[in-house]
């Protein structure tokens, strides 16, 4: 259970400080309570309170860190079920499946693939962030071959191997990379524990059903592992689903720090060679609460619907996701080419560069910034105005970069035009269409 306030404040010595002096010591144990300050900072705690107040109060489920250097990731750590009562913390990642059974040139072709998913989407790098490797049973040569394989990707490791034998000869290549050895279950446990525990990795563990998976992790806890990562995959989707919704549920309101850790769907394996109902899976766990995603393949088609929704859960509710500020060039435009302005809500600019991506016409789409807000709510707040738009012109030189003189505005806004046009003598303020769907014929028949 997690510790209250009124506990941390018992066991608070009562010491006249700033810290936790009497007349705020009750305050102090508050903001220990709602994580707003560590426990360390009381100078008067002995070392042994220390230790047990600061897992107590620590987070409910575990912050794992996993990969090394460039691949490293942090998994896990939420303190909430859902994103409306805070925020979540650690975002979910995706993995693509390899197998030891797989040839050297069929191998070389799935992670050139995989490589080819990799861009930027609103200041985030969007990416396969995991490699999951199956071992097939085929000897340990063939798994350390795929194993070397995968590591020249740079990409974060599953190695998902219930023979701990040829997992500590995985482990001897790669345990500075620091991967996740998957398949501790409760005929392997001691010789997983070791393999793993020995090379300093994160350990999967599972079961046939959540009473094993819990009491597979307790024994775990009970030797000492506490870095572990809970592979929820069941024989079906129903059972998988079940299995990652009673994990955290259990967690975070149950409290109950044996199901504390991040969880693992195989989805490749329970919707095996259906790649449309692996991805209709995924976004299902990407709200209800895959860790790592596991899929057999991952292209453009998928990543931009996965993605997209992953940037929209794990995002801060109160700080809406926003765009750079700055001049777009879209469909090939030039110095000459008409401009049209908009904000930097990013669910704005998306919309709004779609459309005259599809009208093909070359359009400079001038992003200012409006503080994440959407085109009626800056204009009402006074973050979209002449005056920012003049200010937004100045700083990015738009006079001496463009040699058009065409502005399309929002619809919304053509109030503006006539303070627009006082503002930027010598433009041509044109008021544009109501709705973002408008824009493709409104710009083929301006430009036409």
């Amino acid at each position: 259970m997690a510790l209250k306030g009124l506990d941390i404040f018992k066991l608070t010595p009562k010491k006249n400080c700033k810290e936790c002096g009497s007349p705020t010591c009750m305050a102090f144990a508050m903001k220990v309570a709602s994580g707003a300050v560590p426990i360390e900072k009381c100078p008067h705690m002995s070392a042994d309170a220390l230790a047990s107040l600061s897992e107590a109060t620590a987070p409910l489920m575990k912050s794992i860190t996993v990969g090394a250097g460039a691949t490293e990731h942090k998994l896990g750590g939420e303190t909430v079920l859902f994103r409306h009562e805070k925020t979540l913390v650690n975002r979910n990642l995706y993995a693509v499946t390899l197998c030891s059974c797989m040839s050297a040139d069929e191998i070389d072709a799935k992670i050139e693939e995989v490589k080819k998913v990799d861009y930027e989407r609103i200041g985030e790098r969007e990416y396969v962030e995991f490699l999951y490797l199956n071992y097939a049973g085929n000897g340990a040569d063939a798994y350390v071959a795929l194993v070397n394989k995968a590591m020249a990707a740079e990409r974060a490791l599953v190695l998902n191997c219930a023979d701990a034998d040829v997992a500590k000869a995985a482990l001897d290549v790669c345990k500075a990379a620091k991967p996740i050895l998957n398949g501790a279950s409760k005929d392997n446990l001691d010789a997983m524990n070791a393999a793993a525990t020995a090379a300093g990795v994160t350990l999967g563990v599972t079961g046939a059903d959540i009473s094993e998976i819990y009491d597979n992790i307790k024994a775990l806890e009970g030797k000492g592992n506490k870095n572990l990562i809970i592979d929820c995959t069941g024989a079906d989707a129903k059972q998988t689903f079940a299995n990652a919704v009673m994990v955290r549920r259990g967690n975070l309101k149950d409290q109950d720090r044996s199901l504390g850790y991040p969880s693992i769907v195989n989805l490749a394996k329970i919707a095996e060679g259906d790649l449309h109902m692996q991805t209709a899976l995924a976004a299902a766990f990407t709200l209800r609460y895959g860790s790592i995603i596991v899929m057999e393949k991952m292209t453009y088609a998928e990543a931009l619907a996965l993605y997209g929704l992953r940037q929209n859960i794990f995002t801060d509710p109160q700080k809406p996701m926003k765009v750079e500020p700055g001049i777009y060039a879209l469909n090939g435009a030039d110095e000459n080419s008409v401009c049209s302005l908009t904000v930097d809500f990013a669910l704005t600019y998306f919309l709004v560069s779609g459309e005259y991506e599809r009208s093909k016409c070359p359009v400079n789409l001038l992003i200012t910034d409006a503080s994440g807000m959407s085109v009626l709510t800056a204009w009402a707040a006074g973050k979209f105005s002449a005056g920012t738009i003049k200010k937004f012109f100045d700083e990015n030189d738009i006079e001496n970069k463009i040699k058009s003189r065409t502005l399309i505005i929002p619809g919304k806004v053509a109030v503006m035009k006539g303070e627009i046009e006082a503002k930027l003598p010598g433009w041509n303020v044109v008021v544009g269409p109501m709705e973002a769907v408008q824009l493709v014929k409104f710009i083929k028949d301006y430009t036409a």
